[in-house]
């Protein structure tokens, strides 16, 4: 038995090669396995990506604090995500979807590099039939006929009701910086701002400081923050 909460994450290691982090990117309401999107930049990952089917690894978990789904039941939801980082946020669509009458007006507004690093695309499909989905690139190929800037443009193509509104991102630290600062601009509150916060996890537990900002625990306290847990330290933490 397996039971996690959007946002949570694991540690898989390869025997011989060691252990990363990876946030779950499948919903809990799927039993009898789990997903995580995995990007090929380093070791571990590289001998993941050199295993065949079938291969043992180790995995411990779930850690960590999710996303707060319970907390936003009855309000608006904007989803911000940047490359790579769109996994975690992942099964907060799925959870939303599959109880879509529990929730109000449903925003994602993602954005990738280029069109070849948009993630979950037969997804994002599948997703617009439910929530009201954005997409840009920064730098568009000649068959692209999409948005093109980064994601804080895609603002301009919503009407926020800020009052009602939450904000749920992952991405680079430099797209948080910006999308934070827009819904603040927006008026929506800092505490109901949730950010993941991408940092160096090694033990998962608290124990050995890799991931320490501002006297908090990224694997023990976060990864998911409200902006008003981070904003005095804002800068370290993404």
């Amino acid at each position: 038995k397996f039971d996690f909460k959007p946002g949570q994450f694991i540690e898989l290691s390869v025997f011989g090669y060691g252990e990363a982090p990876f946030s779950i990117s499948s919903p809990p309401h799927i039993k009898g396995r789990f997903e995580v999107t995995i990007r090929k930049t380093g070791v571990v990952t590289s001998a993941l990506f050199s295993l065949e089917e079938g291969s043992v690894v180790g995995i411990r978990g779930p850690f960590g604090r999710g996303w707060p789904l319970e907390e936003i039941k009855g309000k608006n939801l904007i989803i911000i995500g940047g490359g790579i980082g769109i996994a975690p946020l992942k099964p907060v669509i799925e959870c939303i979807i599959k109880d879509r009458n529990k929730y109000g007006n449903v925003i994602l507004l993602y954005g990738a590099r280029t069109p070849k690093d948009i993630v979950y695309k037969e997804e994002l499909s599948l997703w617009s039939n439910y929530i009201d989905v954005h997409l840009t690139v920064d730098k568009p190929s000649p068959e692209w006929r999409g948005k093109v800037g980064v994601v804080t443009t895609l603002f301009d193509y919503i009407k926020v009701d800020p009052e009602n509104t939450y904000a749920f991102q992952c991405g680079p630290p430099i797209m948080m910086h910006f999308v934070t600062k827009k819904l603040l601009e927006l008026g929506i509150a800092s505490d109901k701002i949730f950010l993941s916060l991408e940092r160096l996890m090694k033990c998962g537990m608290g124990f050995c400081g890799h991931c320490s900002i501002g006297g908090k625990y990224v694997c023990r306290d976060g990864p998911v923050f409200s902006f008003q847990e981070v904003k005095g330290f804002l800068e370290e933490a993404i």
